[in-house]
């Protein structure tokens, strides 16, 4: 994409849309107004404000960043940034950039603790959250509900590194650690905790994402649920937060779209849990299994 060294704020994310759904991205006029507010240094709605004053250009690099993103670089890695519910995370190479079908599951987890809350008062909520990643969902959870008590852990050395800079640069109080999330954790916490959540990698393994932002730059660590059909890391997650749970806690484990039968049948046959039922995201596809701890 040839441009000059500044070019119309119009033009350029009228050009920059085109590229990009030409090549083939989804999103291609978000993305454009997405790069357009990162290179300005202003917010989205002030560049959808310039569109209708007019009289703005864009730097010579905004068509950089169209050129990388219609090589399907993720927009997040290139602008070093992903919104999740109401906060700003950092994300980059070596952590699974969160997506929005995931704020279904931090709605369902603040339902819980509001629930909990209540039935309980005199004592605060405790939450874990497996597989953490940049930090979304623990982070979202306690920035939404401050007087609950969470905690998390992440496998991969980069990925912790993000949630622990997510977490210090926003200034909330969870506890990140290292650690196989498929293995026992938080000992102290065993059979107290009151809502387990989970965003384990469930992709069967052999299947090939068809995004390429998802195949060739979200890290495989992330990804393979460890089977064929993808749910063994999953299953795993829900015995580790089974020994986590109170009786009655209840585990919110997200999954791909096709597990929206094989994973509750799959919790419903280990004599571990109760109540199963699946949850749709926004989109109306099966997204997330509740289930709750066998008293």
């Amino acid at each position: 994409m040839s441009e000059p060294s500044a070019t119309d704020l119009r033009d350029g994310i009228w050009a920059a849309t085109a590229r990009l759904r030409e090549a083939g991205v989804a999103s291609a006029d978000v993305d454009a107004v997405e790069l357009a507010a990162f290179v300005l240094g202003v917010e989205v709605g002030e560049v959808r404000r310039l569109l209708v004053l007019g009289g703005r250009t864009l730097p010579s690099r905004y068509a950089g960043l169209v050129d990388e993103r219609a090589r399907r670089v993720p927009l997040q890695h290139l602008t070093g940034r992903a919104h999740f519910r109401h906060l700003t995370l950092s994300v980059g190479p070596g952590v699974f950039v969160p997506r929005p079908e995931t704020e279904v599951l931090v709605d369902l987890a603040l339902a819980e603790v509001d629930r909990v809350a209540a039935a309980r008062p005199d004592a605060p909520v405790r939450v874990v959250d497996l597989c953490s990643g940049s930090g979304a969902i623990p982070l979202a959870i306690r920035h939404e509900r401050p007087e609950a008590v969470v905690r998390g852990i992440e496998l991969s050395t980069d990925a912790l590194a993000w949630a622990v800079a997510n977490r210090d640069r926003l200034g909330l109080d969870v506890e990140l650690v290292a650690g196989d999330a498929t293995r026992p954790c938080f000992p102290d916490w065993s059979g107290t905790v009151d809502v387990v959540t989970v965003n384990p990698p469930y992709i069967p393994t052999g299947a090939v994402p068809l995004d390429p932002e998802v195949r060739d730059h979200d890290p495989e660590l992330a990804l393979y649920g460890g089977s064929e059909d993808g749910l063994a890391i999953p299953l795993a997650t829900a015995r580790v937060a089974a020994g986590l749970l109170r009786p009655g806690g209840l585990v919110l484990l997200e999954h791909a779209d096709s597990q929206g039968e094989s994973l509750p049948g799959r919790l419903g046959r280990t004599g571990e849990w109760t109540d199963v039922t699946d949850h749709p995201d926004l989109s109306g596809r099966p997204r997330v299994t509740a289930a709750r701890r066998a008293r």
